[in-house]
């Protein structure tokens, strides 16, 4: 398979038109991938857009890509939201990539009460963290949209989201299976799943979700951690409406 690679410029390219990717592209595809001249490669902008075209030119500062085929990839509904709860060590982190490598659509990091890791005076520099994991894991992936990081969300939040959105929150202990709520074939909203931090998602939490409209639904008998179960119900849910 070609190698992918993200330009804001690719969004405007068309067939004939010469990409030219500069910087930390530039340096991952000539120096890192080590893409050589006449080489196939595609390209993306992350919002849809998705280019095939040749390698004219491969050095560390610049690599020239000829655009031989252009596709705009329609970005898919319902959409799939992963609201991830902070996590201790890079948890988190890795429950971000395996979502994105797995087709989430947009993520959301959740402060909940029982969260080791705060990022109280750091969430800038945390949102911009898991926008680079996403960012790269989208590349790996070849995907056409890169899934939105969004500011971080308290519990209020969630709330509201339960009032516009399908939200099914991951607890071991409920009575309903996902695999049971997975498919809402004539239901368009977002599906979101909100997944708890290592020492699960507090009684006054659970209890405010439902009381908004959220499900609490579980995936098995077996506890999963905060960085698996977040993939495991997007797998459950891409099979269930026919991602996969």
């Amino acid at each position: 398979m070609a190698l992918h690679f993200v330009t804001d410029d690719a969004s405007t390219a068309g067939v004939g038109d010469v990409v030219v990717l500069t910087g930390p592209e530039a340096h991952h595809a000539a120096a890192v991938r080590r893409v050589r001249v006449d080489e196939a490669v595609t390209l993306g902008d992350g919002r849809g857009v998705w280019l095939e075209g040749l390698v004219t030119a491969a050095a560390p500062k610049q690599v020239d890509v000829r655009i031989t085929a252009r596709a705009e990839v329609s970005g898919p509904s319902p959409r799939i939201v992963l609201v991830q709860a902070l996590a201790k060590g890079d948890r988190d982190e890795l429950a971000v990539q395996a979502a994105t490598e797995l087709g989430v659509d947009a993520i959301v990091p959740w402060q909940a009460a029982r969260s080791v890791s705060r990022w109280d005076a750091k969430a800038d520099k945390g949102l911009a963290r898991w926008r680079t994991i996403v960012r790269e894991a989208a590349k790996q992936a070849h995907r056409a949209w890169i899934p939105e990081v969004e500011g971080v969300a308290r519990l209020a939040d969630l709330v509201a989201r339960a009032g516009e959105a399908r939200v099914l929150v991951l607890e071991p202990s409920a009575d309903e299976r996902l695999t049971d709520l997975a498919s809402g074939a004539s239901d368009e909203r977002d599906v979101v799943l909100v997944v708890g931090p290592e020492g699960g998602i507090a009684p006054e939490e659970l209890a405010a979700l439902s009381a908004g409209g959220a499900r609490l639904v579980r995936l098995g008998d077996t506890v999963l951690r905060t960085s698996t179960a977040g993939a495991a119900a997007i797998s459950v849910l891409s099979a269930a409406t026919g991602r996969w």
